[in-house]
C-alpha cells in the first residue's frame, strides 16, 4: 500500500518563487567589483531572473545546454544561478583564479555555449576566447556604458535582458535534471565535473538549513564569503531563498577592511568562508579596535581550522566558529560541528578538541571507513581508514564518465580522505590518501603536524609533506610561512608540535617559505610543494 500524498518535483524555480512571495522584502546586498554598493530585494531579484530566463530562451538556449560563469559573488551571479537552472539548462561555475589554459580546457570539456563574466576578468576572456569554439556568446556583467574593450564580440548583461519579458511560467520537468556543473580541483590529472540535479540541490539546501548544520533563519543576515564558483557557495544561495535570509555578497572585497565594514554596516549574523579570510578579518579588527558584535557564528570550511584561530575568535572576539567538512562531490556539506548533548559547554577547553574535528555526522550523509582491502572498520574513534560516503546529494559519477575508479561497486564514493569515525557521531580527518606520510610502515598525520605548528604565534601557515628517507622510506618535512616580519624559532615550533603529536611524527627538517601556494578556496597546494622539494632526500 502506498501513501496518499501529492507528488511534486523538487525544482530550483520554486525556491526563487517562494522567496519572492514569502520573503519579498528581504534584501540582497552586493559590493560590486568597482566597490560601489547595490541592494535590492528577493522580489526584485525574481523579476530579473525571469527577464534573464526569457532572454536566454530567445537566444536559443535549450535544456541541458551549459552556461558558464566567471564571476564574483554578486546579485547578477545569483540571477544567473536561478534563471539558467529554471529553464532546464546547466550553470557551469568556473574558478577565475585558474590559469587561462585550465579555464579554456574546462569550457571546452563542458561545451559551454554562453560565458557570463565580470568586467575584472576581461583579461581572461581575451586570452581564452580564440580557444573556446563552443562559445556563441560572451556576456559581460555590466552595462553598455562600462563595456570593456576585448578582442572578441561581447554583449553587456543589462542590454541582454533589458527588453525581455518578466512574465514566465516555469516548466515542470524531471527533478533529476542537471542544474549545475562544478569541476573538482584536479589535484591529480584533469579536473572532473560534478553534475548536480534539481532534486539533490533542493535537498542539500534543506539539510543545510537544519539547526545543527548551518542553522540560519528568516532573521539571519548571511555573509557569503565562500565563492559562488566553489560548490554553489556551499548551497547558501539556495538556502537563503528557502528560509528568507538576507544575503550579503562581498564581490572582490575580501580584504580585512572591506569585510569588517560590510559586517558592521549590514549587521551580519552568520558568515561563511575559509580560514585564511577569517584570519585577515581578525587581524584587521584587532589592529583597528573594531568590534563585530552582530556576528553570532562564523562557518569555516575548505581547509582545517587552526586551534589558534578558533581560540582567537571565540575567546577574543566572542564569535563562535563552526567547522564543517565536505567536497565538491558532496554538494558540499557532509558534516558540521555541533556539540554532543553530553558536552559540558561551561568547560571551554574540553570543547576545543571536538570543534577541531571535521564535524558531527548529519542525516542524509552515510559514512564508513575501510582498510586497504575494502573491509569495513569499526566506528570506535580509534580505527583509521579510507572514508567513503553516500547520500541523496552525493555524486554517483563524474561528467562524461571520468573517474569511475572513485565509486565502489556497492554504491559508495571514495573521498580520498583518511578518517576516524567516533561513537559520538563525530568524523575526524587524519589525512588525505594522497598526502599520507607512511614512515616505517606507520602513518603520520600531516594535518595534525600542520595544525600544531600553526598554533605558534609567529607561524602564519604550515604545510607538512613526505620526503624520501633511506631508512624509513619517507619522513615528515615541514614548510613554514612566517607571520610577516617574524622568524619563528625552530625549537619553539618543535615544542608546539610535541605538545600535540607523537614524537616520531616530528618533522626531520623545517624550512621557511615567504608564501605557501594556495588554491582558490584557501587550501595549501601540496602538489606544488612536492614538486618544489622533490629532490630533497634525508639520510638515516
Amino acid at each position: 500500500m502506498q501513501g496518499l500524498m501529492m507528488k511534486q518535483e523538487l525544482m530550483i524555480s520554486d525556491l526563487i518563487d517562494h522567496a519572492s512571495k514569502v520573503h519579498s522584502t528581504r534584501e540582497i546586498f552586493t559590493l560590486n567589483s568597482d566597490m560601489t554598493e547595490h541592494r535590492y530585494t528577493w522580489s526584485d531579484c525574481a523579476v530579473r531572473v525571469k527577464k534573464l530566463a526569457n532572454a536566454l530562451l530567445k537566444a536559443g538556449v535549450k535544456k541541458g545546454d551549459r552556461i558558464a560563469t566567471i564571476a564574483w559573488n554578486n546579485y547578477q551571479h545569483i540571477e544567473i544561478y536561478y534563471a539558467v537552472s529554471s529553464i532546464g539548462a546547466v550553470v557551469h561555475t568556473i574558478n577565475p583564479r585558474l590559469k587561462p589554459d585550465q579555464i579554456s580546457w574546462m569550457v571546452n570539456h563542458a561545451e559551454d555555449s554562453f560565458v557570463f563574466f565580470d568586467k575584472t576578468f576581461s583579461p581572461i576572456i581575451n586570452s581564452i576566447s580564440d580557444n573556446c569554439k563552443s562559445v556563441d556568446h560572451w556576456i559581460c556583467l555590466t552595462n553598455e556604458q562600462n563595456l570593456p574593450e576585448i578582442d572578441t564580440t561581447i554583449i553587456d548583461y543589462e542590454t541582454f535582458i533589458v527588453n525581455a519579458s518578466d512574465d514566465i511560467v516555469w516548466e515542470r520537468f524531471d527533478e533529476n535534471t542537471a542544474c549545475t556543473l562544478c569541476y573538482t580541483s584536479g589535484t591529480t590529472g584533469n579536473p572532473k565535473g560534478v553534475l548536480y540535479s534539481h532534486r539533490s540541490t533542493v535537498l542539500h539546501a534543506m539539510a543545510g538549513s537544519f539547526h545543527d548544520v548551518i542553522g540560519a533563519g528568516s532573521r539571519s543576515v548571511i555573509l557569503a564569503v565562500v565563492p559562488m564558483f566553489h560548490v554553489s557557495a556551499w548551497g547558501l544561495i539556495y538556502s537563503a531563498a528557502m528560509i528568507g535570509a538576507k544575503l550579503v555578497m562581498p564581490g572582490p572585497g575580501l580584504d580585512g577592511e572591506s569585510m569588517c565594514k560590510m559586517i558592521n554596516q549590514e549587521k551580519v549574523s552568520l558568515m561563511a568562508g575559509v580560514p585564511t579570510v577569517w584570519l585577515g578579518v581578525y587581524n584587521y579588527a584587532k589592529a583597528n579596535n573594531i568590534e563585530l558584535n552582530s556576528v553570532k557564528k562564523a562557518l569555516v570550511g575548505g581547509s582545517a581550522l587552526p586551534e589558534s584561530l578558533l581560540r582567537s575568535y571565540e575567546q577574543d572576539l566572542g564569535i563562535p566558529m563552526q567547522q564543517g567538512w565536505g567536497m565538491t562531490e558532496t554538494s558540499p556539506i557532509g558534516c558540521t560541528y555541533t556539540a554532543h548533548p553530553d558536552t559540558d559547554l561551561n568547560d571551554y577547553d574540553s570543547t576545543v578538541s571536538d570543534k577541531l574535528l571535521a564535524g558531527r555526522r548529519m542525516f542524509g550523509i552515510d559514512m564508513r571507513i575501510v582498510d586497504d582491502e575494502n573491509n569495513i572498520l569499526p566506528e570506535d574513534g580509534i580505527s583509521e581508514g579510507h572514508l567513503q560516503v553516500k547520500g541523496p546529494w552525493v555524486a554517483s559519477g563524474y561528467f562524461k564518465g571520468d573517474g569511475a575508479e572513485s565509486f565502489t561497486s556497492d554504491g559508495w564514493f571514495a573521498t580520498g580522505d583518511v578518517s576516524k569515525l567516533h561513537p559520538t557521531g563525530f568524523m575526524e580527518i587524519t589525512d588525505r590518501s594522497k598526502d599520507v606520510i607512511k614512515s616505517g610502515g606507520e602513518w603520520v598525520s600531516s594535518i595534525d603536524v600542520e595544525n600544531a605548528a600553526s598554533d605558534h604565534p609567529e607561524v602564519a601557515m604550515a604545510a607538512c609533506i613526505g620526503i624520501r628517507h633511506d631508512k624509513w622510506q619517507e619522513r615528515p618535512f615541514l614548510i613554514l610561512q612566517p607571520v610577516p616580519g617574524k622568524t619563528p624559532d625552530k625549537e619553539e615550533v618543535k615544542s608546539f608540535i610535541l605538545a600535540k603529536c607523537a614524537k616520531w611524527w616530528m618533522p626531520d627538517e623545517m624550512v621557511y617559505q615567504d608564501e605557501l601556494p594556495l588554491g582558490a578556496t584557501g587550501k595549501i597546494l601540496k602538489r606544488e610543494l612536492k614538486e618544489i622539494y622533490k629532490d630533497y632526500y634525508i639520510k638515516g
